[in-house]
């Protein structure tokens, strides 16, 4: 349980990060807070010009076979760095 509750504690505080992280980091914290929260992505790649969609599918594919527990500390880490290195 300590893990969860530090998972739900880095995404509350991802959210008042005092910049805001570049989008490859951004992508990455969302690839892994949907692989710790739903497991390996499903579905068809989005098409078209979504390119935003497109680019939030690819990163979360690119987690796939993560366990949700690994992601879970990924993202706490990858919160607890950016913490610093924006502050």
């Amino acid at each position: 349980m300590a893990l969860l509750d530090d998972f739900n504690s880095a995404v509350a505080q991802s959210k008042e990060l005092p910049k805001r992280p570049s989008n490859e980091e951004l992508l990455t914290m969302y690839a892994l807070f949907k692989q710790a929260t739903d497991g390996d992505v499903t579905g068809d790649r989005p098409g078209g010009f979504d390119f935003k969609a497109i680019a939030k599918f690819d990163a979360w594919t690119e987690k796939k076979g993560t366990s949700k527990e690994v992601a879970m500390q990924h993202y706490v880490d990858l919160v607890e760095r950016l913490k610093k290195e924006l502050a």
